[in-house]
């Protein structure tokens, strides 16, 4: 189940305007922002096609320009591979529940590597219980409790949409 604290203790939230790094389209080839050891990239997905490829592409990237890829050791690689994956759960969720993505917000410290997926859904994404592993569809939200740290739901009060976070650690 997902936190009900918006963000982790210690956490300010999610970036405000003005950072460098963000994206005005969907392919972007601007260089991550850093502040103080924590590298952010932001993706614009609002009205682009392919959406998920798209988005796991610019993760790929991000982890390869965090060091995280090439993996020295298979604990490493299963670690990149791991928020390659939360990126396409959290994209796809966004595409057959909420009306399309709208933005993906990756941020990244020496410990952890923060998703962010933003649209404009009404919907609370839940893992679905009972979790039926042998039947197909509704596994989503359960491979990204079972991966992250931590995950939750965020909305702007007054607004529409939300923006679903999830974190993971960083390999050692």
């Amino acid at each position: 189940m997902s936190t009900t604290r918006p963000y982790p203790p210690g956490d300010r939230g999610p970036e405000t305007g003005g950072v460098s790094g963000v994206s005005e389209g969907a392919a972007s080839d601007v260089p991550p922002a850093s502040s103080g050891g924590r590298q952010v990239r932001r993706l614009r997905l609002a009205g682009e096609s392919g959406v998920v490829p798209l988005a796991r592409d610019f993760a790929r990237q991000a982890l390869y320009a965090w060091g995280w890829l090439p993996a020295a050791s298979a604990d490493r690689r299963a670690a990149a591979e791991d928020v390659l994956l939360v990126v396409s759960e959290l994209v796809t969720n966004a595409c057959l529940h909420a009306e399309g993505p709208d933005e993906l917000f990756l941020a990244c410290d020496n410990k952890v590597i923060r998703v962010e997926v933003s649209d404009r859904g009404a919907g609370q994404p839940a893992p679905r219980t009972p979790h039926r592993a042998g039947r197909p569809g509704g596994h989503g939200m359960f491979i990204v409790q079972r991966l992250c740290l931590d995950w939750g739901v965020v909305r702007a009060s007054g607004e529409t949409g939300k923006t679903v976070w999830a974190e993971l650690g960083a390999p050692a």
